[in-house]
């Protein structure tokens, strides 16, 4: 294992990607702070891994629970890693969606991001620990009535690159990574035509993505900056039907 010792934080980590990645953790006895504004879920999340598990509010929002969970974080002893994976989305063409919807999404998504790193990095710096930022596939692509959450994901990609550039002379390695569709409470209402023409026809589950997580907070000590996509293949390309008599005029 490569990741220095030290705690892992977790945001948005009461549930789907986030709950898979604190368990992917705290499995390998390491101190995770699941972090949420799901107080009931994180509660019952953290009582359920039982010692080393601790949960604490956070609205990542907000700078002042910013420290105070940075706080919690390094009681005992270094950050290791921040995992940035708060996110939420909002429906709505450009005409429908009102500013104040578009300027939430962007708050939690990305500026909620940019505060956790910017309240982690002395703890990171002196750690040489890493940062992964869960972006999308919708930070690689155009999704109709997501105009908020893709520019928040794009975004991401972007501040993933600048932050990894500032922080690497500390030896801190910063990533993004873009989950397809996971099955996951932001997932659930859409049906398997959603993914039927994947190369890989499925949802993904929470812990491929916590592997990815996992692969590149381990592993990967050569890269930083670099975004890594998990996503069934579907953004690989498109598979063409063409007719025979197509085929044979060509």
């Amino acid at each position: 294992m490569t990741l220095v010792a030290g705690s892992v934080l977790v945001t948005g980590g009461a549930r789907g990607i986030g709950a898979a990645i604190v368990r992917t953790y705290h499995a390998q006895g390491r101190t995770v702070v699941i972090t949420d504004v799901l107080d009931d879920e994180g509660e019952a999340l953290a009582a359920e891994l039982g010692a080393g598990a601790v949960y604490v509010h956070l609205d990542v929002r907000e700078e002042s629970q910013w420290r105070e969970a940075l706080t919690a974080a390094t009681a005992d002893g270094p950050l290791a890693m921040l995992v940035n994976n708060a996110g939420v989305v909002k429906f709505g063409g450009i005409a429908e969606q009102t500013p104040d919807d578009f300027r939430f999404v962007l708050d939690v998504n990305l500026v909620g991001a940019w505060l956790g790193m910017r309240a982690a990095a002395p703890a990171l710096r002196q750690s040489g620990g890493v940062i992964v930022n869960v972006s999308s596939t919708a930070g690689m692509a155009g999704y109709s009535q997501l105009g908020a959450y893709v520019s928040s994901k794009w975004a991401m990609r972007g501040l993933t690159k600048t932050v990894a550039l500032e922080l690497a002379p500390s030896g801190v390695r910063v990533f993004s990574v873009h989950p397809g569709p996971i099955r996951t409470p932001m997932t659930a209402g859409f049906g398997d035509e959603m993914v039927a023409t994947q190369p890989i026809p499925r949802f993904g589950e929470p812990q491929e993505v916590a592997d990815m997580v996992a692969f590149l907070a381990e592993k990967a000590t050569f890269s930083t900056g670099s975004e890594f996509v998990v996503d069934g293949g579907a953004l690989t390309g498109v598979v063409l039907s063409v007719p025979e008599e197509v085929a044979a005029a060509h």
